[in-house]
């Protein structure tokens, strides 16, 4: 077929497809909107927040969250001591055993009168309407889907269609990540809720990062958390026509949610958390604090609306004003990589300002995202000529139950997930924002930068320790070369090197540069 043809018949094939999309969205509902309930001095967590603080006037507090299991226990234990209210916002929430498990706990506070609101992307939650009225019809509990798609069958073609009919817009995601609880305390970071995040698979697990705030920030989380729960995008679930056969109400719900903890309590993964939570009683629960200034940065809402999406409302610009601020060093680390030839421009500016630029990211024996990384490994010989000095984590990293730190999984494979940057000796960012195309343009994201000398050693000594040759390869330029690299590391105690991507068949490095013909770099 003619490209002329195919440009004329393929408006008309999405004209026919909307065509055949009805919206299951109520017109006759009316968004009611709700904000931050303001700290009460009453709530346990604002005792415990206000006694931290005291002696760090103005200053936010940070304690990290490397570990899979201790950011599990962080959600349960700030949900279980919650008095008045939980906001939670994420990008991903499964309804696996991790998923229910904190899901339980979320049910029991709203049980015990606290507000709960739930902001979910709707990109994964298609399909799951009768739960979702079911926990919606709670007094006390309230879910908001973000960017939703208006039919609600949940079936492939329904979501295919919509897609095709209205891409611009459904292409676009919010990538958010927040808990806040009693406006006291926050996690903010990379992770989603489900057990490939928790460390609870026995397949790929993610490694990620995030971080337990308390201080002045806190609000800040809040306040942007109002701002995308009373947003356009924001829909109640309620604004959507139930099932006409509504098969799950709320004590169906709870059963299910009871039966799914006492399976995971009696499990060898529920030995680890509880043992884990024995050990958080202790002193380590009070250790490893942060103090500093910190911000906490978000994209607008609005930029998922094509027609009101304007860079001015975009994280991005902000973040790099903060990267130059950089005098030393810069560490980044980030899942999904793609520079582009801007990123590459302004990253080889710092490195002839003698500034040293190292970053973490996924090999492609480790990714779960082919095509990301045929992307930026077209970048890598420009990036390795500059100096850059750039590490790819193996799919097998493992580390004992005693190694606290990010990257290696104790179950399965390993994919990195985490986003983190240090600027200098005293500046970091924990977030969900990649550094790809996709996180600059299309999704909302968010995350905190503090001011802070003992968190920056901190992350600096956890890249440090997650770029040992244990746990990742180093990638190098061949001398002489413009565009051979290769790969070492170590094995054995050997020193070994690959000269294409390491632990990847053939075929899968044949498939991975094919998505390079596509021109689709901007939706990476």
């Amino acid at each position: 077929m003619h490209a002329r043809t195919w440009r004329f018949l393929l408006p008309v094939a999405m004209l026919a497809l909307v065509a055949c999309t009805h919206s299951d969205l109520r017109p006759d509902y009316v968004r009611q909107p709700s904000t931050m309930i303001v700290p009460k001095a009453d709530a346990p967590l604002v005792t415990e927040a206000t006694r931290m603080t005291s002696s760090h006037a103005g200053q936010s507090g940070v304690r990290l969250l490397g570990d899979s299991i201790d950011a599990l226990l962080a959600r349960i234990a700030l949900a279980d001591r919650a008095k008045y209210s939980i906001d939670l916002q994420y990008y991903i929430y499964f309804g696996d055993a991790t998923g229910k498990l904190l899901a339980q706990h979320l049910l029991q506070a709203a049980d015990r009168g606290v507000r709960v609101r739930v902001l979910l992307d709707d990109l994964h939650e298609m399909g799951k309407e009768d739960v979702l009225h079911a926990l919606d019809g709670h007094p006390n509990l309230e879910i908001r889907l973000f960017n939703p798609f208006h039919e609600r069958s949940g079936s492939t073609w329904g979501m295919g269609k919509q897609l095709v009919g209205d891409f611009s817009r459904l292409n676009r995601r919010m990538h958010n990540k927040a808990f806040i609880v009693d406006g006291a305390a926050a996690v903010i970071g990379g992770r989603n809720i489900g057990d490939e995040y928790f460390d609870a698979t026995e397949g790929v697990n993610f490694r990620d990062m995030d971080a337990i705030v308390v201080g002045p920030v806190v609000r800040e989380v809040a306040q942007i958390f109002d701002l995308y729960w009373n947003s356009e995008p924001s829909v109640p679930v309620e604004a959507f026509v139930p099932s006409a056969r509504p098969t799950t109400d709320i004590e169906q719900v709870r059963t299910k949610l009871t039966e799914s903890a006492r399976t995971i309590r009696e499990s060898s993964y529920g030995e680890s958390v509880l043992t884990e939570a024995g050990e958080l009683r202790g002193n380590k629960s009070i250790a490893h604090w942060a103090w500093g200034d910190a911000m906490f940065l978000a994209d607008d809402p609005g930029k998922v609306t094509p027609d009101v999406d304007s860079h001015e409302l975009h994280l991005a610009p902000r973040v790099r004003e903060w990267l130059d601020t950089a005098h030393s060093r810069i560490l980044l680390i980030s899942p999904y990589f793609i520079p582009g030839d801007k990123g590459v421009a302004y990253i080889e500016q710092k490195r002839a300002q003698g500034i040293e630029v190292s970053v973490l990211t996924n090999s492609l024996a480790s990714t779960d995202a082919d095509a990301v990384y045929a992307a930026y490994a077209s970048y890598l010989p420009k990036l390795l000529a500059a100096g850059v000095k750039v590490y790819e984590l193996k799919p097998d990293a493992a580390r004992s139950k005693k190694q606290q730190h990010l990257i290696a999984s104790t179950a399965g494979q390993s994919s990195l997930h985490a986003k983190v940057m240090v600027v200098d000796d005293d500046k970091s960012f924990v977030g969900s924002m990649n550094l790809d195309p996709r996180s600059q343009s299309l999704n909302t994201e968010d995350g905190l930068l503090l001011t802070s000398p003992v968190l920056a050693s901190e992350l600096s000594a956890i890249f440090d320790r997650a770029t040992d040759p244990e746990f990742t390869y180093e990638v190098l330029l061949e001398k002489g070369s413009k565009d051979r690299v290769y790969w070492q590391t170590q094995e054995n105690g050997v020193t070994v090197r690959y000269d294409d991507a390491p632990r990847t068949s053939s075929w899968r490095r044949f498939k991975a540069g094919s998505t390079r013909l596509l021109p689709a770099e901007d939706m990476l």
